[in-house]
């Protein structure tokens, strides 16, 4: 359902959540390699965020990345809008131009109307969601979870 361009940027901000206390900036080959993604792909990734004020930037020697805005205001919608997109919750699931196309109910695909109520469960899920919440139940599982 996600790309994994989104699944690494929601892996990065939450690793930046983690580690980034104190208004710390983390190099881009650290979260490389802590969370095994290629540097130059991050790096793209990170650049769109910062882009869009999801995270902070500074060049240089004591550069890196850090939070944009606190985690708790960040929520994972926010982050699959920047990446992927709305088109999850709007387009059709098995890619049918009718769905998309039509605004009706009567000319849509048959498996549509299934999944409209899911489509508003992850929107709902993805808009309450933060990254604040995500990395304390991390912190919580002492381990058992990585990213």
């Amino acid at each position: 359902m996600l790309s994994n361009t989104c699944k690494y940027a929601i892996r990065a901000v939450t690793y930046l959540a983690l580690n980034g206390k104190e208004e710390k900036k983390i190099g881009i080959k650290e979260i490389s390699k802590e969370l095994y993604i290629p540097t130059p792909f991050l790096g793209k990734i990170l650049q769109t965020l910062a882009k869009n004020k999801m995270l902070s930037s500074t060049k240089g020697p004591n550069g890196g990345f850090s939070l944009g805005r606190p985690a708790k205001e960040i929520t994972l919608l926010n982050i699959i809008e920047i990446i992927d997109g709305m088109d999850l919750f709007s387009d059709c699931l098995i890619g049918l131009r009718t769905c998309s196309a039509n605004a009706h109910n009567d000319v849509q695909c048959p498996i549509h109307k299934k999944y409209l109520p899911i489509s508003q469960q992850l929107y709902d899920l993805f808009k309450t969601e933060t990254i604040k919440m995500l990395s304390d139940e991390i912190e919580a599982s002492v381990g058992k979870i990585g990213l």
